[in-house]
């Protein structure tokens, strides 16, 4: 297959992580501390636990549930802690069928570089809204996903319903 034959995906947003520097440390850590909630993509902060937009996500509206604490494990947690991590889930997912309106969802936490975690070392929820026929050729035949809103756009949707919400 010639060049001529090939199409092109824009992800414009993925240049930032190509050229940019590679950060030292724990990006879930550091992001909190920084007080840019919205350059960072952070939706919401609870007690124990924050709400972030993946940038580079599975599906349009992939967020994540993340502790404060820096930890790659469930255990020891306070019921507190296990508890807002639940509600705050649970918060993400009502402000996804509010505003997306996906048919389902995949909720689950990787544990371990084994177990599919890319940031091992601190451990997170992702909430991945999911709609009928999401999965097509693209990732199944070219391992490409076709993400079809800027991350950007997605982030001030999701902002706005939010701050309504709560």
């Amino acid at each position: 297959m010639g060049r001529n034959d090939m199409e092109d995906l824009w992800a414009p947003w993925r240049i930032d992580y190509i050229l940019g520097k590679k950060p030292e440390g724990c990006i879930f850590c550091s992001k909190p501390g920084e007080n840019r909630d919205e350059e960072n993509l952070i939706l919401h902060r609870g007690k124990n636990h924050f709400i972030i937009l993946n940038a580079y996500p599975y599906n349009n509206g992939h967020m994540m549930v993340v502790p404060f604490k820096h930890t790659s494990t469930l255990a020891g947690w306070t019921d507190d802690e296990r508890r807002e991590m639940m509600e705050l889930a649970d918060l993400a997912v009502e402000l996804l069928r509010r505003t997306m309106r996906p048919d389902g969802f995949n909720l689950g936490i990787n544990m371990g570089i084994v177990g599919g975690a890319g940031i091992a070392d601190h451990i997170h929820m992702h909430i991945v809204p999911r709609w009928n026929g999401d999965t097509n050729f693209m990732p199944v035949l070219s391992d490409t996903r076709v993400i079809s809103e800027h991350l950007r756009v997605t982030y001030a949707k999701l902002k706005k319903e939010l701050d309504e919400m709560v």
